[in-house]
């Protein structure tokens, strides 16, 4: 049951790391360098949904899993770092196989 339970935290930290990619790398750059703003209230909506969702994600994780402070505060920071998600996904995959 535990791995199914990371399995879904892995999947959704993904898909919010993925939306923090989109709105950082594509989003950002078509607002500033090409005048389309409109691309960012999109994403950025998005995204913001995606990460309240994660953090739910987060807090259902820690209470089936029974996660430790440190894997609360690493899962909670690798939403704000680009491609922080990718690298929490790998020792997730370490650590519960």
């Amino acid at each position: 049951m535990n791995e199914t339970v990371i399995n879904r935290f892995r999947l959704m930290g993904l898909i919010e790391g993925g939306s923090l990619l989109v709105l950082v790398f594509i989003a950002m750059p078509l607002k500033y360098w090409a005048g389309f703003p409109e691309a960012v209230r999109f994403v950025g909506s998005l995204h913001g949904l995606l990460f309240i969702l994660y953090v739910f994600m987060i807090v259902y994780t820690t209470f089936k899993v029974r996660w430790s402070f440190l894997w609360i505060v690493s899962a909670f920071a690798a939403a704000f770092i680009p491609f922080g998600n990718i690298i929490l996904d790998r020792f997730l995959q370490k650590t519960f196989k």
